[in-house]
């Protein structure tokens, strides 16, 4: 098979899906009134809620959502053949993953910005919403614990990768001032500010810098420290100061990366040497259910119904833009995950050098990288499938492979780095919910919210004195994540109900989620048990009962709506 053909029949069905089944579902069933008022405009604080054009926000949203999520997820996956992983990422992203967050964005646009968990209250209950927020700050603190972790791994491989990253807090600092202070225009500041960035990507090649051990304390600690105080700082700066500059800018990075990527599979058109089906790889978990675990962004994740109400509720500046926004910005994730599959299914048999010097091609480069389960799904083995057969494609269009590699550790590590930030800010937000729920005054500050947070996952991060205690819970993020996709689908399923809306488009995603990820919980709860792992157990145990709980409540509640609803509402369903 060849990459070129499934690259542009992707392409074509998204572009598809968007004109069809995205507008449908923005006029039919979520009814968008470009003219209603939204939380960006009457609450306006220039903080957090600020109205910002569509263009801009989903930069921002995009590049929040992406992360390294549709990078590891899809180039582990693979291993269970190109074609399972391409049809989930395809389909998932159309049917699942954009309507969950166009409908999150929605949701929480209409309920004056609050988050997916806090709406829970008025939708299903306030002990669902209390159920629903527990299970979204045990997902973030793992969260901004694991991606320090991770950015910190990320700079230790990629050390020409930590100028231009961290260059990139002034050039983020001067577009925003641009862009509102006086007023330019949002693209050509865009373009202009990711021209410098690819000259500092330049520069970072020939200036790499390794963090040296400090008083004792090893380079991976020194820079989870620093990456926490940053996001600290971050989160509770106004958010157009910052944060929404660097991830539009970022949205201009991940375009060229895409762009080239596209250059080069058309350019090099390489075949797919990886196997179509592999339905027992060695020591891979079964396929049923954990690609659909294991391929999150790319296809459907939890984390997006946080972004989608956590920030860009905030700053969406009318209802009409949540289609671009939400659907669109989710196609646009399937694209790039579709190739990275395509990147490591293809672009690894153009030349894969082994530790020993050795240069495979064609299936027995591919063979090779992915011979077991253990030697692929390690960070660094996925992201060096990615990188190499990426920098393969690439170096096809006549862009040297020094710089290559160094265009790839900057895009990223700049993606994890502004999962951190929203992570970071979307957790405030949630424990100044909490705070209000709760009335504990000092935490619905701005300022001791974020310390919870920041406190909270430098704690998990440090309990063991390595900065690597987050890889004890992290068995568990998987599952938890598309958990919370399959929820957030359930209380826009009842929102729907609510307003007399057919609710199919919804509740089957919505029943999927939560089928698959419960007998995905069920099995890792079995292995969890097997393995004596009492700590994994006994909280998956207790997310396992919340599930259920929250489930159970929300059922009775819908009960009650199609009590009182015309009998023709029952077909919805």
């Amino acid at each position: 098979m060849n990459s070129l053909f499934i690259c542009a029949v992707v392409s074509v069905g998204y572009i598809i899906a968007y004109h069809v089944y995205g507008k449908y579902l923005a006029k039919k069933i979520f009814r968008l009134n470009p003219a209603a008022i939204c939380p960006s405009e009457e609450l306006c604080d220039n903080v957090d809620f600020i109205p910002t054009k569509k263009r801009v926000l989903f930069g921002h949203h995009f590049a929040s959502i992406a992360g390294i999520g549709p990078i590891v997820g899809p180039a582990i996956a693979v291993i269970w053949g190109w074609v399972p992983a391409v049809l989930w990422v395809f389909f998932g992203s159309i049917l699942m993953g954009a309507v969950h967050d166009l409908g999150a964005l929605v949701v929480s646009m209409r309920k004056k910005g609050r988050s997916i968990g806090d709406v829970a209250k008025d939708i299903v209950g306030s002990r669902v919403r209390t159920l629903f927020l527990l299970i979204i700050f045990f997902e973030l603190w793992i969260v901004i614990a694991v991606f320090a972790l991770i950015i910190a791994i990320l700079f230790d491989m990629y050390p020409q990768s930590v100028f231009p990253v961290w260059f990139q807090i002034p050039i983020a600092l001067y577009t925003g001032y641009l862009i509102y202070k006086k007023g330019k225009n949002p693209t050509l500041a865009g373009i202009a500010a990711a021209v410098v960035m690819y000259i500092t990507i330049i520069l970072g090649t020939l200036l790499p810098f390794k963090m040296p051990a400090l008083l004792g304390i090893s380079p991976l600690a020194i820079w989870i420290v620093l990456l926490l105080i940053y996001v600290y700082i971050a989160s509770t700066l106004p958010v157009q100061v910052l944060l929404q500059p660097r991830d539009y800018i970022n949205a201009h990075q991940l375009l060229v990366a895409m762009v080239l990527l596209g250059l080069g599979v058309l350019i090099s058109r390489p075949q797919i040497v990886a196997p179509a089906f592999v339905m027992s790889p060695k020591g891979a978990p079964p396929i049923w259910p954990f690609i659909f675990i294991v391929i999150a962004c790319g296809a459907i994740s939890g984390f997006h119904c946080l972004v989608s109400s956590g920030t860009s509720s905030k700053q969406c500046d009318k209802e009409d833009s949540c289609l671009f926004i939400g659907y669109g910005g989710m196609l646009t994730e399937g694209l790039l995950a579709t190739l990275v599959i395509i990147a490591v299914a293809a672009g690894l048999g153009m030349g894969l050098t082994t530790q020993n010097g050795q240069v495979l091609k064609g299936v027995a480069a591919f063979n090779h990288h992915y011979s077991s389960w253990a030697a692929a799904s390690g960070l660094p083995a996925k992201l060096k499938s990615f990188v190499t057969g990426s920098a393969n494609m690439i170096e096809s269009i006549g862009v040297p492979a020094k710089i290559t590699v160094g265009i790839m550790g900057v895009f990223i590590v700049s993606f994890a780095a502004t999962s951190l930030d929203s992570a970071t800010r979307i957790q405030r937000y949630v424990v100044t919910e909490l705070a209000n729920a709760w009335n504990i005054k000092p935490l619905k500050n701005k300022h001791g919210a974020t310390l919870v947070a920041v406190f909270t996952a430098f704690v998990l991060a440090f309990y063991n004195g390595s900065g690597k205690g987050a890889l004890a819970l992290w068995p568990l993020f998987g599952t938890v994540n598309q958990l919370l996709a399959g929820l957030a689908l359930l209380v826009v399923t009842i929102y729907l109900a609510r307003r007399n809306t057919n609710t199919l488009y919804t509740a089957l995603p919505m029943a999927f989620m939560i089928f698959i990820t419960g007998w995905a919980m069920i099995i890792n709860l079995k292995d969890f048990y097997a393995a004596n792992n009492w700590l994994l157990f006994s909280i998956g145990v207790a997310v396992f009962a919340l599930e259920i709980w929250m489930v159970a409540e929300s059922i009775l509640v819908l009960k009650k709506v199609y009590r009182f609803k015309p009998k023709k509402l029952y077909a919805n369903l």
